[in-house]
């Protein structure tokens, strides 16, 4: 895999954007409180079927770790950062850790998600740093079509690839490491910065969320591996994608590919042969295994692509406890799409 030298080469200008600014009460880095101010981003209510919505419920409550800022293209951008625990006598031998950047859906904010997923809990307790960014207008642009609401459709990718740098630069993340994963909206920005900068990432995950087409298509564009979790009961974002999405007053919906058309996208720039699938306990589990003949690819000779189709699930985070809202479908059990996702980054590899 490249280096984080070879990579930055390709992001013309994060560099030189990435600034921090921090809150007070923040972390510094001169000494860091054991917790965070409560989020100040309201988690909204939203029982929208027809959009693209991320759920928010209002349920999000601070936890252990701190609300940061990063100046971007000239946006001060927050996002909130969780560190594995470690004692001042081992932290000098910590070596670099893996970086996990999660995105919320739309209507929703970071607090929300860290409360419908415990991803802080799941990933700070195998040594990796997690952050949670804020979405301009509680939402992402995952799309490449310019909207009046998001005019430069590329700011959500150049901020991720931002925050990346800095964490990489201040907290010891692993540029070797780094994931990102996300909820319905949230889960196709997790896509799009796999399409688009698949040099930056060692893995991807989406729930509930599916890589945009017609005039806001993304296409992938290089090896990386993903992971698609999806809901078969999905009423919000069906499972066969939204080719053509109701209007949205507010922002425009995207129309989407398919949760299937979505995966075999990533495998085919993979290189990936043909896929197998097999029945689980609640679930159906595709995986298209990597090829080496795309470009990258003998970088990840075991990488592939999982797409799992979720049994009596909704537009939800599979083994979530925190009840979705009305007209989003059943949650379903038979699955830990957390624990799921994060096995999946530590080992891409063919499965069982």
């Amino acid at each position: 895999m490249s280096s984080f030298g070879e990579r930055s080469r390709r992001w013309p200008g994060v560099l030189a954007l990435a600034l921090v600014l921090p809150l007070a009460g923040c972390a510094t880095d001169s000494g860091r409180p054991d917790a965070a101010p409560p989020s100040s981003g309201s988690s909204a209510t939203s029982g929208d079927t027809g959009g693209d919505t991320g759920g928010g419920t209002g349920t999000g409550t601070a936890a252990p770790g701190t609300r940061e800022q990063l100046r971007v293209d000239g946006d001060v951008r927050q996002y909130l950062l969780h560190r594995p625990a470690s004692t001042p006598a081992s932290s000098a031998a910590d070596g670099p850790r893996p970086l996990v950047v999660a995105f919320h859906g739309r209507g929703a904010d970071a607090a929300e998600l860290r409360a419908k997923t415990r991803l802080e809990k799941a990933a700070t307790a195998r040594g990796m740093l997690v952050a949670f960014p804020e979405g301009l207008g509680h939402g992402w642009g995952a799309g490449t079509r310019a909207t009046k609401q998001r005019p430069d459709p590329e700011r959500d990718v150049r901020f991720t690839e931002a925050l990346v740098e800095h964490l990489v630069r201040t907290e010891r993340a692993d540029p070797e490491r780094v994931y990102v994963a996300g909820f319905s909206n949230g889960g196709s920005m997790a896509l799009r910065v796999a399409a688009e900068r698949p040099g930056l990432l060692a893995g991807a995950a989406s729930v509930s969320g599916q890589l945009p087409t017609g005039d806001a298509a993304v296409e992938p564009t290089g090896p990386v591996p993903v992971m698609v979790v999806y809901g078969a009961d999905d009423p919000v974002r069906p499972l066969a994608g939204l080719p053509s999405p109701p209007p949205d007053p507010e922002e425009p919906i995207l129309p989407t590919r398919s949760a299937r058309d979505t995966a075999a996208a990533f495998a085919a720039a993979g290189g990936a042969g043909e896929p197998v699938t097999r029945e689980e306990e609640g679930y159906d589990r595709t995986v298209w295994r990597f090829g080496t003949g795309a470009p990258g690819g003998a970088r990840r000779p075991d990488g592939t692509v999982r797409l799992l189709v979720v049994e009596d699930a909704g537009h939800t985070w599979p083994g979530s406890t925190v009840p979705p809202p009305e007209g989003f479908g059943p949650v379903s059990k038979a699955l830990d799409a957390t624990d799921t996702i994060l096995d999946f980054f530590a080992d891409p590899g063919p499965g069982r």
